[in-house]
This record gives C-alpha cells, structure tokens and sequence, in this order.
C-alpha cells in the first residue's frame, strides 16, 4: 500500500516555474487522503490567477500517481483558506530569503 510519505516525495519533484520551490515546501498541499480506491490532494495556489495552474495541477497528478501505482489520484483545488507565507516550509523561506522579519 503507498504511503503518505510516498506521495509527499513524489510532490516535491513538482515545482512551481516562478518560484524555485517545490510546491509541498511552498505550503501548497493542504491534505492527503489516501483510501483503498482512490487518493485525494487537496491543494491550492499563491493566487488564483496562476498562468501555469491547469499545468502544475496536471503535474501534480502526474507524480502523485506515479508514487501511487494502480489507485487513482483526483486533485482538489480550493481557495479556502487562502495560501500566506507562513505555510511555507522553514527551508522554502530560507530558498526565498524570507526571513520572519522579512514577511
């Protein structure tokens, strides 16, 4: 059975093409289900007017199932709660060179 540590490897390869951060250190995923017949991603974007939005979610997909074998991946976009900085991992914000008091 995939773990969810899987998945969480298989998100990091997925990078968001303006910000050189993987989309789990930017804070981008919100949940992961992982059921006996299908894996939910819940996730959302920096803003909802992302030019590359049907393509990092295509992505997204793309890697998530390729750690998950023969289950299903469906993605679930949401905007509730809107993404802020402090979802971001501690060494997404040093990427970034957004320190506490810097943001």
């Amino acid at each position: 059975m995939v773990q969810k540590e899987d998945i969480i490897g298989a998100l990091k390869t997925v990078f968001d093409p303006e910000i050189p951060v993987n989309i789990w250190d930017l804070g981008l995923v919100y949940d992961i289900e992982i059921g006996q017949n299908e894996i939910v991603i819940t996730m959302t974007f920096t803003s909802p007017t992302c030019p590359m939005m049907e393509e990092l979610l295509e992505s997204v997909r793309v890697a998530a199932g390729a750690a998950a074998g023969d289950i299903p991946v469906r993605v679930n976009l949401v905007w509730d709660p809107p993404w802020d900085l402090s979802r971001m991992s501690d060494a997404a914000r040093l990427e970034l060179d957004l320190t506490e008091q810097g943001w």
